[in-house]
């Protein structure tokens, strides 16, 4: 989510820690700075907004020296702002991080009672107050250090550490986020990945889960966390700048689905409390006792994803729920008032109708939640509680990885409401929520597989209009498919669910219509294989997407593209992936423009 660099050799560091940053703006663009040692000393400049509030406070504060660290701050645990904008220093140690300390309020409080103060809200201030603690007490490596202080910490993390007292290193650790290392000749460099360095050096070092990096201008040490050295040879990288910038995908939505594991391990991060078989929504604090109903305001994808938490608060938390269009809320004064929870659903947070949708109902008297992606944008603001997905940035226009974190979202709002109204039997939430922490895995079992969406796209390509087929919640999934298929290949493209195809989209079947049918095993899965006995009678050509094991579904499809077997609730964030992917390569076989479909924008912040 957040970009990190960093560079010890023997020239300015500066520049060089800006232009790398400039290549990782695109992970995080809340807030910058950098921390450069020179003379005894390092020196932390730092700033909210984009790189360039920081390139314009360098000129008035210039930071010389050749060893420092920088960063860009995706917002995840405090608002933007100067304060909370890494390097954060605690005595002689600077720190930067991307990923998320899991036991961060467990640390703070340790911390605190040991007379710690802090001057942020962040969570990667906590590990820099860890590191000081142990060098206090006598450690002077700083390796040691840092692989002392990580024993604490628990979560997604890449961290850069540099101390004043030995600036000749910087000490580096990974777990679950990215890292490389660029080696040069007399220098090195560390980042979030590839293209912050590619102009520099293209001798690459990998980095892997648990290792710990100790860097100085002419050597890198790599151990796991217990010590062991680990030996590893680097790679040359052939690829151009700007296929670096997209990981050496071709597109940035391909890249986004190929994220959406970690997205989705991102968002379920300290929210997950299998001690207590609960969802800790520490941020969002609802008085569950008086909701009396729910009405989700959204609109394109985010209208989706409400739709699926339509089906699952209903059915988790027994709690009534409407799902609006946004761009039609207000219009037709709603009725809505105390004992009503708005839920707005926006990845940007700054969509103009779903902003006029929320005033609307705040000035009519009911309480508003904002389920949003990015830190302090509008609508959490305007709202009365703000829960956040952690997708992290997304470059292509039409909605991948955000998607799939607001179903994420929607799992996990449903338990917390039936969990704290009664609703929820414990036993089903534990298992709900065991099968969560398991969900990255088969999503990227999903993604590791689609070479045979690759076929089946330059199969059925060439086609006029697709049909997507869905029932219960599998039929928002079919309304999100054909928008995916329309936004990025231009193909008109329509989602019903599957019992209205006989009340008139039947007519459209015929030997030329490819129908996409979502048909994973539940309580609905005979009804659907019905339906394709429908379509097949009439000649159409059926690809489905079905659970794995399932011999039956051969005997009337087409295609079979198979998915992992998931909880029925969790089964829509499973077997979107598949469509998503069709819809890409469909669009890349027809070569449209990808990442920038024609006539949309990423934002929509004009109704």
């Amino acid at each position: 989510m957040c970009g990190i660099v960093g560079y010890v050799g023997a020239r300015q560091a500066t520049p060089l820690l800006i232009g790398g940053l400039r290549k990782l703006e695109y992970r995080g663009y809340d807030s910058a700075g950098v921390s450069v040692w020179s003379n005894g000393a390092s020196r932390v400049v730092r700033c909210r907004g984009k790189l360039q509030n920081l390139e314009d406070k360098l000129l008035k504060e210039p930071a010389p020296g050749t060893i420092g660290i920088g960063h860009t701050r995706w917002a995840t645990h405090g608002r933007p702002s100067d304060e909370n904008a890494h390097p954060h220093k605690v005595g002689a140690i600077s720190v930067i991080h991307n990923g998320i300390i899991e036991n961060h309020l467990a640390l703070r409080q340790e911390l605190a009672a040991a007379g710690a103060k802090f001057s942020s809200e962040t969570d990667t201030e906590l590990f820099a107050h860890l590191i000081d603690r142990v060098v206090r007490s006598g450690v002077k490596d700083l390796t040691t250090a840092v692989r002392t202080a990580l024993a604490k910490v628990h979560g997604a993390y890449a961290f850069v550490v540099m101390d004043d007292d030995d600036p000749t290193k910087l000490v580096a650790a990974k777990n679950a986020s990215p890292m490389v290392i660029g080696l040069g000749d007399g220098e090195n460099f560390i980042a979030s990945d590839v293209t912050a360095i590619l102009a520099e050096t293209r001798k690459i070092l990998f980095i892997e889960e648990g290792e710990l990096i100790t860097i100085t201008k002419d050597s890198v040490a790599i151990t796991d966390f217990e010590g062991r050295p680990k030996q590893r040879e680097p790679k040359i990288i052939t690829w151009s700048a700007m296929q670096a910038e997209k990981g050496g995908f071709k597109h940035f939505m391909l890249k986004e689905i190929h994220e959406q594991p970690r997205a989705v391990a991102d968002t379920l991060v300290g929210r997950v409390d299998l001690e207590r078989d609960d969802v800790n929504l520490d941020e969002v604090k609802l008085d569950v006792a008086n909701i009396k109903r729910i009405i989700f305001v959204a609109c394109g994808t985010s209208y989706h994803a409400s739709l699926v938490g339509e089906f699952l608060i209903e059915g988790l938390a027994r709690i009534p729920v409407e799902v609006e269009l946004a761009s039609e809320f207000r219009y037709r004064d709603p009725i809505v008032g105390p004992g009503d929870l708005v839920v707005a659903v926006s990845q940007s947070g700054e969509t103009a109708d779903t902003m006029a949708a929320v005033r609307e109902a705040k000035g009519k008297g009911a309480k508003v939640l904002a389920i949003s992606n990015v830190v302090e944008s509008s609508i959490p603001r305007l709202a009365d509680y703000a829960f956040y997905t952690h997708a992290g940035p997304e470059i292509g226009v039409a909605s991948t990885k955000a998607f799939t974190t607001q179903l994420v979202s929607m799992v996990l709002l449903a338990i917390y409401l039936g969990r704290r109204n009664g609703k929820l039997p414990q036993a089903r939430a534990r298992e709900l929520l065991s099968e969560l922490l398991q969900l990255p895995n088969k999503l990227k079992d999903v993604v590791d597989h689609g070479a045979q969406l690759q076929v089946l796209a330059r199969r059925y390509g060439p086609a006029t209009g697709f049909l997507f087929l869905g029932r219960g919640a599998q039929y928002p999934i079919a309304l999100e498919g054909a928008l995916k298929l329309k936004e990025i290949s231009y193909i008109h493209a329509e989602g019903y669910a599957a019992g209205e195809m006989k009340h008139g989209p039947i007519a459209l079947i015929d030997e030329h219509l490819p129908v996409v049918v979502l048909a994973p095993r539940g309580p609905n899965y005979e009804k659907v294989v019905s339906n394709l006995s429908e379509v097949k009678a009439r000649q159409g050509k059926i690809l489905a997407i079905a659970t794995r094991g399932d011999t039956d579904i051969g005997g009337v499809a087409d295609e079979v593209v198979l998915i992992p077997d998931v909880a029925i609730e969790l089964q829509p964030i499973v077997s979107v992936i598949p469509l998503q992917m069709l819809s890409y390569y469909v669009a890349d076989f027809k070569g449209t423009d990808i990442d920038q479909p024609r006539n949309l924008a990423k934002s929509v912040t004009v109704e």
